[in-house]
């Protein structure tokens, strides 16, 4: 009472009267805050994205090619093309036949993916590993814990981001589309979301959530579980210590674990966003995730469902690099501890 008194407050009565703790004050820029944390993943996957991009529309042409139209004629990769092109030539050919910067068709909203894709996923996987699977007495993390982590934080992460994802793969064919003569299906970012919106609703938004949220799953139990383990058994068997070389060859293994795990799934994927739909917004080439794969196997054989691996490995490895520096080097310039 006497602190009280002579206008001196104690800690207890800053609690009662603001309703606050001293923990839940702390500001959104504070370095182990949920939001901050958000921000620094969003920040390193703009720049990895921005960086390896062309791969990605390589690689979504690859996947493409080979596919029956509903005339039942064969898909190439580029419009000048009427045979398959690997995935230099097809780079390439897109240079070529529609210009350097349609290289880069289709990033806005793969960056709008990644901020909340990205950001979802890695701050998931954190409170998961940090408060929910928890780490062991010695602060080891198992394996299976991070394969855990990593296939259930890939999964919300891109359940969320779904649309943008559906956006980014229709917008990457339009080049080729008016190539080969056929009428534009969007003009931009904003046009494709509303195009897709008046025809499928809400729920046309997630067309091809299924095999979209299996991928991403995979790819993220690939990445995180991969990237976590192999930097702390460096960490723990090695005289490396937590810097750019340790970050270096766990980002090299775990783009090329993600790669094998996610392409087949990536594949599915792909056909599904982008094939046509009725009024009703039901795919008119596939039924469904399962039958898309059992149409590509019988069709095409099943290392059909590999194309594309060279140029989505390429590109993992590349945007795994450059993603984990970025993160891990803006983590430590923020002050925020390493992940």
């Amino acid at each position: 009472m006497e602190e009280i008194e002579s206008g001196t407050e104690s800690p207890m009565f800053v609690e009662m009267t603001t309703g606050q703790s001293s923990s839940e004050v702390k500001s959104w820029t504070h370095p182990d805050h949920f939001v901050f944390k958000y921000t620094l993943s969003a920040i390193a996957a703009t720049v990895a994205e921005i960086v390896t991009y062309p791969l990605d529309l390589t690689k979504t042409r690859l996947q493409i090619q080979g596919e029956k139209s509903l005339n039942g004629v064969e898909i190439c990769s580029t419009a000048g093309s009427t045979t398959r092109r690997g995935m230099v030539q097809t780079a390439v050919g897109i240079v070529q036949e529609e210009g350097l910067l349609k290289l880069w068709q289709g990033v806005t909203p793969a960056i709008y993916r990644h901020i909340v894709y990205t950001g979802c996923r890695m701050a998931a996987y954190e409170q998961l590993r940090e408060n929910i699977l928890g780490r062991e007495a010695d602060g080891s993390f198992p394996l299976w814990k991070a394969v855990v982590g990593g296939l259930t934080a890939g999964a919300f992460g891109q359940f969320l981001a779904s649309p943008t994802d559906l956006i980014k793969v229709q917008m990457q064919m339009e080049g080729r589309r008016k190539l080969e003569g056929k009428p534009p299906r969007v003009k931009g970012t904003f046009h494709a979301f509303q195009k897709i919106l008046t025809e499928g609703g809400l729920k046309g938004l997630w067309k091809g959530w299924v095999p979209n949220v299996q991928r991403a799953a995979l790819v993220n139990m690939g990445d995180l579980a991969t990237y976590d383990t192999c930097k702390r058994s460096i960490l723990r068997h090695t005289n490396l210590g937590d810097n750019y070389v340790t970050h270096t060859f766990s980002s090299a293994a775990s783009g090329l674990v993600a790669a094998t795990m996610g392409t087949p799934a990536d594949v599915i994927k792909t056909r599904i966003m982008n094939q046509p739909t009725d009024k009703n917004g039901r795919g008119l080439l596939y039924r469904s995730s399962v039958d898309c794969l059992f149409v590509t196997i019988r069709e095409e054989g099943f290392l059909a469902l590999y194309k594309g691996f060279l140029p989505i490995w390429a590109r993992m490895a590349p945007w795994s690099l450059t993603f984990w520096l970025s993160y891990e080097q803006v983590r430590n310039l923020s002050g925020t501890s390493s992940f």
